[in-house]
């Protein structure tokens, strides 16, 4: 008792330690409709800003995926009155750095910059994001590159598998379209279509701004960025997931030394009401690496793997909750077996309390970490805005994480997770089957 009452002081005295460290959100709705989330610091001369739309993969129209990713690509490969050398050459010639991120659920484009820099810096990224020229030649190169990408990538058994996986576990929804697209829908993609995408999913924006501004400045940024932005029009949300999927297995043949495993189900949204305790459910269970009690039973006690994790990847609609490893092919079924017997426990029976106490320790304790930078906090920013989450979220971080008790996660795993109606596949599967690479077995 003593012991228990001890590590709850010491959790609250990290809480305190947490609270002090989050930053301050402003938040508003611009004159343009954007919404802005900024952060005003001035303890370094520089300025990161993102802008994110819903214009991720899981919005390639049906037969047509890749277009959301090309277009995303094309943004800064000219723009206005500038050509893709230009760009790249204005920011470096400046010291900035242009970039992007793109998901099942998002595009973004983001700029670090000197504070001396910013205004010639955002004249670019206002150029890029506003007026980008989707020409037909880069369009081809880029094609060309993205395919090679692909061809290559079906030769690689871990992106076999994660390919293999997601349509799995989201069958006909949106989320299961590859990032990248497919081989024979790129062959017939156009400029027309990069135009069009761009038209109907560049509309309505989320800023994010976090650094060496005031706040009318980063007010003016906002507008500045997205002024000229197609006009907005009312589009359709996307589907939800069907969240009990029967369960199946592919063993699909390479001749890799190893086995490619991936296991799972959809899991949890951003918004879910049990995002916290998933969350800490999860460290505990294959998310804390060596603390974790996959990694337990599958490396320390068996030796199966060397690596074995779990984790959930919350998005707009429910995304996918995974547990991974690789291990020799005539290990393949015992491991699984051993994995299936983990999750099946867990689920059944969810964490000790002293599997909760130290997860609790560790995700409290290595918060600060995680907004240790002006990046990091941006990141976090672009997060809260898209997925419209509390503007107290990182306030409320360590204080959700140390109210998460045993019966929630229990409870909160025993919705989410049916361990009999799992998506299993194994790349490199124990027993060889004939056929070429990536033909599969079910």
């Amino acid at each position: 008792m003593y012991v228990n009452k001890l590590l709850f002081s010491i959790m609250l005295c990290c809480i305190a330690s947490v609270a002090a460290a989050t930053p301050t959100i402003q938040h508003w709705q611009s004159a343009t409709g954007a919404r802005v989330l900024f952060v005003e610091d001035h303890d370094i001369p520089m300025l990161d800003v993102a802008v994110s739309f819903a214009s991720g993969s899981a919005f390639d129209k049906s037969g047509k995926p890749g277009v959301a990713k090309l277009t995303h690509e094309l943004l800064d490969l000219g723009a206005g009155d500038l050509n893709e050398d230009q760009i790249s050459t204005g920011m470096a010639d400046l010291g900035a750095q242009l970039s992007g991120s793109f998901d099942q659920d998002r595009a973004s484009v983001s700029l670090r910059t000197l504070s001396t820099e910013r205004d010639s810096a955002l004249s670019i990224m206002a150029r890029v994001l506003q007026y980008p020229v989707f020409s037909e030649s880069i369009l081809m190169r880029e094609k060309t590159r993205l395919i090679a990408g692909l061809k290559e990538a079906e030769t690689k058994p871990e992106l076999i598998a994660d390919k293999a996986f997601n349509k799995a576990v989201f069958g006909s929804h949106p989320y299961a379209s590859s990032l990248s697209g497919e081989i024979s829908s790129l062959e017939t993609i156009t400029a027309q279509d990069l135009k069009d995408f761009y038209q109907l999913h560049y509309q309505r924006a989320v800023v994010a701004i976090m650094g060496d501004v005031t706040r009318v400045q980063a007010e003016a940024i906002a507008v500045q960025l997205t002024r000229y932005l197609p006009a907005y029009t009312e589009q359709s949300s996307l589907p939800a997931v069907v969240m009990q999927i029967q369960s199946s297995e592919q063993r699909i043949f390479h001749p890799a030394t190893q086995s490619h495993i991936l296991t799972g189900t959809p899991g949890m949204s951003r918004k879910d009401p049990d995002y916290f305790p998933l969350y800490v459910g999860n460290y505990i269970l294959g998310g804390g690496g060596f603390v974790s009690r996959l990694m337990n039973e599958v490396r320390e006690k068996r030796g199966l793997a060397y690596s074995v994790y779990s984790y959930f990847m919350p998005l707009k609609q429910t995304g996918a909750f995974q547990i991974g490893l690789q291990t020799k092919k005539e290990q393949a079924n015992e491991a699984l077996a051993l994995v299936e017997k983990t999750l099946a426990d867990f689920v059944a029976k969810g964490p000790t309390e002293k599997e909760l106490i130290a997860a609790k320790q560790n995700i409290i304790g290595g918060f600060p970490l995680r907004i240790d930078s002006n990046k990091k906090i941006l990141d976090y920013l672009s997060i809260i805005g898209f997925y419209e989450l509390p503007l107290t979220y990182l306030d409320d971080f360590a204080d959700n994480i140390a109210h998460v008790t045993t019966t929630q996660i229990h409870s909160a795993f025993s919705r989410h997770i049916h361990p009999g109606a799992m998506a299993t596949v194994i790349v490199g599967a124990p027993e060889p089957i004939s056929g070429p690479v990536g033909a599969q077995n079910q």
